[in-house]
C-alpha cells in the first residue's frame, strides 16, 4: 500500500522558482502521468505548464511555442518529439458528465496530461501528481505543495 507523502511548502513567489520547479518535474514525467493543478486564478498553474512545455521543446531542439491557458478551448495539445502533452482547464466545466465530451483521459496512457481545476473529477486516477499552488496572506507571496502517492522520487529533488 502506498504511503502518502507531502513536500513542505516551496516558495514560488519569484517566477524563476516556478520555472525551475517545472524543469525538475519535467525530468520525471512519462506517458500515463497526470498532473492535477489546484489553486486560485492567477496563482501560477498555467505559467508552470508553459515553462514545462517550453523547457521540453528547448531540450528537444524544437521551436518554443506559445502556451496559453486553455480556459476557453478547454483543451490544448502539444507534440514534442512524438510525445503528446494534453493541457486541460476544467474551470468552465460544471459537472462530471461534461468531462465525457472533452475526452478527458481517453488517451491518457499515450500522453502526459495536465489538468487545471480538477475538483470536478470525482474518480481521481491513481497515477497522478497533485500540485497545490497557493497565495500567502498578502497575495505577494506564493507557494507550491507537491503531493503524490505515485512518484515519490520527485521529492528527492527538493531535499
Amino acid at each position: 500500500m502506498p504511503i502518502g507523502t507531502k513536500s513542505s511548502k516551496i516558495n514560488i513567489s519569484k517566477e524563476i522558482d516556478t520555472k525551475l520547479i517545472s524543469k525538475i518535474i519535467s525530468n520525471h514525467l512519462v506517458n500515463g502521468d497526470i498532473v492535477f493543478l489546484y489553486g486560485e486564478i492567477g496563482v501560477g498553474k498555467t505559467t508552470f505548464v508553459k515553462y514545462l512545455i517550453n523547457f521540453l521543446q528547448k531540450k528537444n531542439k524544437e521551436k518554443t511555442t506559445e502556451v496559453p491557458s486553455p480556459t476557453f478551448n478547454v483543451v490544448n495539445e502539444y507534440l514534442i518529439k512524438k510525445q503528446k502533452f494534453i493541457h486541460y482547464d476544467l474551470y468552465r466545466i460544471k459537472d462530471e458528465t461534461e468531462l465525457n465530451n472533452i475526452g478527458l483521459f481517453e488517451d491518457s496512457k499515450n500522453c502526459i496530461s495536465f489538468v487545471e481545476w480538477p475538483e470536478v473529477i470525482k474518480r481521481k486516477p491513481k497515477n497522478r501528481i497533485d500540485l497545490y499552488f497557493n497565495y500567502e496572506k498578502n497575495f505577494k507571496k506564493r507557494n507550491l505543495i507537491i503531493s503524490t502517492d505515485y512518484k515519490k522520487k520527485i521529492f528527492n529533488e527538493f531535499k
